[in-house]
């Protein structure tokens, strides 16, 4: 008995819709193509519950005659080709004749259509790939298509979509893609009634890519055009100071085709070599036009890859096309203005205010680095970046825009001269402040008696509390004219192990260490009896920051203060819908973020220890976070935001250091739970051992 049988066309439709159509955004494809290649001018995407309960597309393109309505539904009729020759020289977007059949398949559809002015149509009407209604029609030129409850009869493929938001961010994204490839199209997309894209269709790319990532993002633009035998470019690509944290904003357009190829995205991320930090992508819109023979599009199922004929000569001249452009601007950043409604304003960072007359005492990332008053605390800062106790000279020592650690700060009071490896005239040592940050009797003066005031307003941290919540457990820091750190049992601790309310540390003790110098302004280095110590001093300034804002993010609404003039950020259509439904996970980190109509969100409150001149782009990474995550938790945000914080917050590379901010430095990071590895996951320390320097020298064989 023959066991091989042809399956009946309704059980193929359905099989070919697992590839054509795999989800609403799919759908939505192929329909939009259909649209494109028919002439259309104007193109309007409505969608309900993220695709799954209608879609419709309609068009004012040539429309179907009506002699060849029922056709179109039919598996592999397609207007596009004729015979296998027009597969070397594909000129549209569709070409198969298996989106209707595979949509019909799995969804209810309604097609309304026509091909001539006279306001004659045709309309047909399939549910699951049976035909129900055809009959003529009132209907303008054009094609109205509408699609309801896609996989009503697959509840397999029903069950393992994802959520709407989910759903319409791909619809969203493709409909993006269309846009920028085809700015001379008016290009509309609504979802459940809200307007999410609308393009006027008059071919300005530039007025396309500010409807969809915003205007700021136009601005830091920059024209390409560039030619050669084979290959056209045209489009616009980001300056370096322009960037994002993702891939997501390259789109390449093909002959009118958006695709995605590895080997063009790393020829344009290569184009922006030693340009662009680590992990941050440029902004792009390349539109390739080339003879059609040199690209095959009949290779992927969804028509998303391509294959070229002549990739080794278009990959180098993507990559040096851009290259000449970046050469030619002065990439220069220019300071960034914060706007509200329609006026430029400057961009003014907001003090701190307190209001109650003694404000409670709590500690900072940098501030007050000792136990028991055995050395100087930090200076507390004054007005205008200074420090309220004056030096030698009489002038004002500057603090980090930060305000955790000062950019130069009083040595220890010694002999001129005297020191281990840092230069530099040496000043005064700072007066013992008290627990509130006030200066004590032998303190420097001050330039007028507010200032002693306002640095004390300024500051109120308690040094004492800090090195008592980071300290390793079961070890006490105490600081020594000699800059060491050593050990000292906590009999508080004992009891509490010994009760069992407190765990063993699992990290070891941080090594005793002598400070030698700085080299570079880069790396500390340090020595003991074991050998020679290399200290990232960023990495361990982001160690210390990131357990201080972890600490904070534990109760960020306590800091949270309100701002005279809100930061107003701006994001695309679908990100301001997403951004809708997860603002109360920005409360859960003190950020209350608003929304301010169309794209634009604005910042009313964040917490005031957010790093000083860094709280727009610390909340803007947040927010892509936020919309990058799948599924967010409170532990996850909170470690996330206090990696952020702490990265924007340290010292940087080739920063020169005091003796007395180097050795404060060691001091902090020996008071931190885990002080081996940055948030990132570096080395903070390196250590080369007596005997391996010995052998480095010829002193042992």
């Amino acid at each position: 008995m023959a066991k091989i049988r042809v399956l009946d066309e309704h059980i193929a439709n359905q099989i070919a819709a697992g590839e054509v159509v795999e989800r609403p955004a799919s759908v939505v494809k192929e329909l939009v193509e259909n649209a494109i290649d028919a002439g259309s001018s104007r193109i309007e995407v409505t969608v309900e519950e993220g695709g799954l309960e209608s879609i419709r597309v309609t068009d004012d393109g040539s429309g179907i005659e009506p002699e060849d309505v029922s056709t179109a539904f039919y598996r592999h009729a397609t207007s596009k080709i004729e015979n296998s020759r027009d597969l070397f020289n594909i000129t549209s977007l569709g070409f198969r004749g298996e989106a209707l059949p595979s949509i019909a398949a799995v969804a209810k559809v309604e097609l309304v259509t026509a091909s001539a002015d006279n306001g004659l149509g045709r309309r047909i009407v399939i549910e699951g790939g049976r035909l129900v209604t055809e009959e003529d029609t009132a209907a303008p030129k054009g094609t109205d298509l509408t699609v309801r409850e896609l996989f009503y009869n697959t509840p397999a493929r029903l069950k393992y979509m994802k959520t709407i938001q989910t759903e319409l961010g791909h619809i969203s994204d493709y409909m993006y893609r269309i846009a920028l490839s085809h700015p001379e199209i008016a290009i509309t997309l609504r979802h459940n009634g809200n307007v999410l894209l609308q393009t006027v269709g008059n071919g300005d790319l530039l007025q396309v890519v500010a409807a969809i990532y915003g205007r700021q993002a136009a601005k830091a633009l920059l024209p390409i055009h560039a030619e050669n035998l084979d290959f056209t470019i045209d489009g616009y690509v980001s300056r370096p100071d322009w960037t994002r944290s993702n891939r997501n904003g390259i789109s390449i357009i093909v002959n009118g085709r958006y695709i995605r190829s590895y080997g063009l995205n790393q020829a344009i991320q290569r184009a922006y070599h030693t340009l662009l930090p680590i992990n941050r992508y440029p902004l792009a819109v390349l539109e390739v036009k080339m003879h059609p023979s040199l690209v095959d599009v009949n290779v992927h199922p969804a028509k998303l890859e391509v294959r070229f004929s002549k990739e080794q000569e278009l990959f180098p001249f993507v990559e040096s096309s851009i290259h000449q452009v970046l050469r030619q601007e002065v990439l220069i950043p220019q300071p960034v203005k914060q706007s509200i409604g329609d006026k430029d304003k400057g961009s003014f960072i907001q003090e701190q205010f307190h209001f109650s007359k003694s404000p409670a005492p709590q500690a900072g990332p940098m501030d007050g680095l000792m136990d028991g008053g055995e050395a100087p605390l930090p200076q507390d800062p004054g007005p205008a970046g200074h420090t309220a106790n004056s030096v030698a000279d009489g002038s004002l020592t500057p603090v980090s825009a930060s305000g955790s650690l000062p950019v130069k700060s009083p040595l220890a009071a010694g002999p001129e001269g005297a020191g281990t490896g840092f230069s530099g005239p040496r000043a005064q040592a700072p007066a013992q402040q008290g627990y509130s940050g006030q200066s004590s009797p032998n303190a420097g003066s001050v330039r007028n008696p507010g200032e002693a005031a306002y640095a004390q307003q300024k500051l109120p941290y308690s040094a004492r509390e800090t090195v008592r919540e980071n300290t390793v457990p079961g070890y006490r820091l105490n600081l020594s004219q000699s800059g060491r750190v050593s050990q000292s049992s906590n009999p508080a601790l004992a009891s509490r192990l010994l009760a069992g309310t407190e765990a063993p540390p699992e990290i070891p003790p941080f090594p005793e260490l002598t400070l030698i110098g700085q080299h570079h302004g880069t790396y500390l280095i340090a020595q003991n009896a074991d050998g020679l110590f290399l200290i990232d001093q960023h990495a361990a300034h982001e160690r210390i920051n990131y357990e201080f804002y972890y600490e904070k993010f534990g109760r960020p609404a306590d800091a949270s203060q309100e701002l005279l003039l809100p930061i107003t950020l701006e994001f695309t259509p679908s990100e301001s819908e997403q951004l809708t439904q997860k603002l109360h996970w920005f409360e859960q980190v003190g950020v209350y973020l608003e929304h301010f109509g169309g794209q634009t969100f604005r910042v009313v409150s964040h917490p005031y220890w957010f790093p000083k001149g860094e709280e727009k782009a610390l909340i803007e990474e947040m927010a892509e976070w936020v919309l990058s995550e799948r599924s967010i938790d409170l532990a996850k945000l909170r470690e996330t935001s206090s990696i952020l914080c702490s990265c924007k917050a340290s010292i940087k590379a080739n920063q020169k250091l005091t003796e007395q901010e180097a050795t404060t430095l060691l001091d902090r990071l020996a008071a931190c739970r885990q002080p081996y590895t940055c948030p990132h996951g570096r080395p903070i320390v390196v250590s080369f051992s007596t005997y391996d320097l010995e052998k480095l020298f010829k002193r042992v064989m």
